[in-house]
């Protein structure tokens, strides 16, 4: 029998949402945060039904909390009727009929047992959120309901009218039945207060939140992007009459109930987006929003994953704002500038996340490409490739594609509920190290907010000392890891663990001197100045992220290394080979070493006298590909060969080759034959660029050249005038009266393409261009000749030019010759 509930919307549909459920199988209900969807559906469900009710929520803080208020609407303590399972902390027993489990965990223990004994229903809270947990959770329960259990009902809850999808998914061929219970709300007043110039985002959310403090009463809860904004913040609130409260989800338990009940007097609560959704934050009157979220991301060409600091997007924002009127008329202060285009929703994490650990989920659901499942939104197939890679790596899969398994290892990895990399070095570094010194440094690598420096011993120090800001946190962290590997050991090496975690991230520093480090990946990474890390030779890189703008990324956390913890770290990114290859700057040209490397990192090379040819040809091609035929000697007669050539490949077509830099290179089996002694730069200097072009003629073409395409024409008056073929049609400069007499232009090609005649006056400067002679005579030279002749009356000025004697000069007029 339940209890009397609270008079909350969700209360008056809670007969139809059971009996719906119970008619269909699968439903979706829609209500906004604060409606008592999360606690009130679970009670009334859990007596209707012959098993278990879980409750999936996406965040461990909304699991205890929302386990924690039905317990009390009950009566009960945590643990009988109600309880919650989250990583590291459960409360349960054999009476429990509603467990509240976070999604990543009820993923663990679904792949693990796809039964689900003893479960009647899911409930599947907040799923607009779309966390990957969540997104994948969804498709292996729709998979398992189409075969192992047709019995098992869903209900999927979100806080938007956007269900469609979601109806379509849960329904299968007829969409599930969609809940839609509204809100009773108040009216909120938004108002936006943006940064001032040069402001930072802490110190204008500050500023807001004294400003919603003195415009009126209640709480004002505020939202920031992480830990660090919330600890600067707390800062820049300093001496405020008001109590100052933060909430997020890596909080000890205790601090984190007490955000969420009602203080002795004002409170400013600081949120992460743990308040979004899930949780009432009770009393709350005011939100100010920085706009800020931190969502995770992998730059796949750098080889870097983490978490990155983007705008909210409107339906984000608008669901904060609603925090404002939940008890009575509000007020919101938006700390962006009023008018500015935020996306209408936020990117799903499968397609921005790193899906490593999806990957391994799949493997151990037996369908490794994820093909066959109904998803949401489906994997991206390239990030899940390079998750696929590297698990190869870890040794977690054999085969690959849809043939791909999992190995015992793999799931021994799936087991411990870390990400894979980190379940690796856990295991690996156990061995080595022992299970109580892999299990810390794996317990700071899983929490990087723990690290207020850069260089990990001596934040393992400063978390052994107990007085490091979630040292409890780790503590408690560290031991539960060690009792999943229970190795004894007594070494200490947080630099080789690291490695184990992340070996393409292994990092040699480029030269002395220098903060700048290249990972074993290929990536470039900058240390910052003035850390303990300062002048290593290596580096094992624990966490490192983009900076904006810049070709390199930054350091956030590493470990001091040597080439040996390097070598034993990472045995299977060492590779020997002979390289031969183009070089590219100053010394640009071939050079041919014997190389050991780790990944991207050289190791050891030494030089070698006689590449193989193959390797030569492949490097001297590179370097013409890089830099262009340009390497090669060009005189002017060659320059003026490619011209003549390129102008009848233009116009006639083959035979005549295309002799453009693309065209040879993508046939480079033409011509290379003229620089097979070529071992250099300085070699390809020599190489005569016309010898090759004459080359690619046959013996036709080349006796045909010089009368398709002159180089010289010989002109009325006799002398030879050279042609420029460099642009669409050949050009003539030739001076006005040595052309006395040509009824018309000539043309080259076979007479299909005219040239173009630039004619000159006296003094060699252009008088007017024409492809028309015969016209240019009749209209154009009048106008020529009553402009010139003036300036130059030594030089002939007929009337009519057609009949006119040719002259090369002012006097000898007639004579030939130049």
């Amino acid at each position: 029998m339940l209890p009397a509930l609270p008079d909350l919307p969700v209360r008056a549909a809670l007969p139809e949402i059971t009996a719906t459920l119970a008619g269909a199988g699968s439903a979706v209900l829609v209500a906004p945060p604060g409606t008592g969807k999360t606690t009130l559906v679970p009670l009334a469900l859990a007596p209707e039904l012959p098993g278990k009710v879980i409750v999936a929520e996406p965040r461990r803080l909304a699991a205890r909390a929302a386990a924690a208020r039905m317990a009390a609407l009950l009566g009960e303590d945590l643990g009988r009727t109600v309880g919650y399972a989250v990583r590291g902390d459960a409360r349960t027993s054999a009476a429990t009929r509603i467990e509240v489990v976070t999604s990543g965990l009820l993923l663990r223990r679904f792949v693990a047992d796809p039964e689900l004994p003893g479960t009647a229903a899911v409930v599947l809270d907040e799923c607009h959120e779309r966390h990957l947990d969540a997104d994948l959770l969804l498709a292996l329960l729709l998979d398992a309901r189409d075969g192992l259990r047709p019995d098992l009902r869903l209900l999927a809850t979100s806080a938007t009218v956007r269900t469609r999808r979601l109806a379509e998914l849960l329904g299968g061929q007829d969409p599930a039945p969609v809940l839609d219970v509204p809100a009773r709300t108040f009216p909120v007043t938004v108002r936006h207060l943006p940064p001032l110039r040069g402001e930072r985002i802490e110190v204008c959310v500050a500023r807001a939140v004294r400003t919603a403090l003195d415009e009126g009463d209640g709480d004002v809860l505020t939202f920031l992007p992480g830990v660090a904004e919330i600890r600067r913040t707390t800062i820049a609130l300093s001496g405020l009459d008001a109590d100052v409260v933060p909430l997020h989800g890596r909080l000890p338990a205790a601090e984190q109930d007490r955000a969420l009940r009602p203080g002795p007097r004002r409170r400013v609560v600081l949120a992460t987006a743990v308040a979004e959704s899930s949780l009432t934050v009770p009393g709350v009157r005011a939100v100010v929003d920085a706009g800020l979220a931190r969502v995770p991301r992998t730059d796949h060409r750098r080889g870097l994953a983490g978490l990155v600091t983007v705008r909210v997007s409107a339906a984000v924002a608008e669901q904060r704002a609603g925090r404002a009127g939940r008890e009575a008329p509000g007020r919101v202060l938006r700390c962006w500038p009023k008018g500015e285009l935020l996306a209408p929703e936020p990117d799903p994490e499968i397609r921005t996340a790193d899906l490593t650990r999806l990957a391994l989920d799949l493997a151990c659901w037996g369908t490794p490409d994820g093909a066959g499942l109904r998803w949401w939104d489906a994997p991206p197939e390239a990030p899940l490739q390079a998750g696929r890679a590297v698990l190869h790596a870890l040794g977690a899969l054999s085969g690959d594609g849809a043939a791909a398994g999992v190995t015992d290892r793999g799931r021994r990895m799936a087991e411990l509920g870390l990400h894979p990399r980190l379940a690796r070095a856990l295991l690996d570094g156990a061995a080595e190290v022992g299970g109580r010194a892999a299990a810390e440094v794996v317990a700071l690598l899983d929490d990087d907010t723990l690290a207020a420096g850069v260089e990990v011993e001596s934040e393992l120090r400063r978390l052994r000392s107990g007085s490091a800001p979630g040292a409890g946190r780790w503590r408690a962290e560290a031991r539960r890891l060690q009792r999943l590997v229970d190795v004894r050991g007594d070494g200490d090496d947080p630099a080789f663990v690291t490695a184990l975690a992340h070996p393409e991230r292994l990092a040699r520093r480029r030269s002395a001197g220098s903060r700048r480090y290249l990972m074993a990946g290929g990536t470039a990474v900058e240390l910052p100045p003035g850390t303990a890390l300062d002048g290593q030779e290596w580096l094992a890189v624990a966490v490192a992220d983009r900076t904006p703008g810049a070709d390199h990324g930054r350091v956030r956390l590493a470990a001091a290394a040597d080439r040996e913890l390097a070598v034993r770290a990472a045995p299977a990114l060492v590779t020997e080979a002979d390289e031969v290859a183009w070089v590219r700057g100053d010394q640009a040209g071939v050079v041919a070493r014997h190389v050991r490397r780790l990944g991207a990192i050289v190791l050891d090379e030494h030089r070698i006298a006689d590449p193989p040819p193959d390797a030569l040809r492949a490097a001297l091609l590179d370097g013409l590909r890089t830099e262009g035929l340009g390497l090669l000697r060009w005189s002017d007669g060659a320059g003026r060969l490619r011209d003549r050539l390129a102008t009848l490949h233009r116009v006639l077509g083959p035979p005549w080759p295309d002799v453009s830099d693309e065209a040879l290179l993508a046939d480079p089996d033409r011509w290379f034959g003229a620089i097979t002694s070529a071992r250099g730069r300085a070699d390809l200097s020599r190489v005569d660029a016309g010898a090759i072009l004459r080359g690619l003629l046959g013996w036709r073409e080349a006796a045909a050249l010089d009368e398709l395409a002159p180089e010289r024409l010989t002109v009325p008056s006799g002398s030879r005038v050279a042609l420029d073929y460099s642009g669409e049609r050949p050009v003539l400069a030739v001076k006005v009266q040595e052309v006395f007499g040509w009824a018309g232009a000539p043309a080259v090609a076979g007479g299909r393409l005219p040239v173009l005649l630039h004619l000159l006056s006296p003094a060699g400067r252009p008088a007017a261009v024409t492809a028309d002679l015969a016209s240019f005579w009749t209209t154009g030279y009048p106008q020529v000749r009553a402009e010139l002749r003036g300036r130059y009356p030594k030089h002939a000025w007929p009337e009519d030019p057609r009949t006119a004697p040719p002259t090369v000069s002012a006097r000898g007029r007639g004579r030939p010759g130049r």
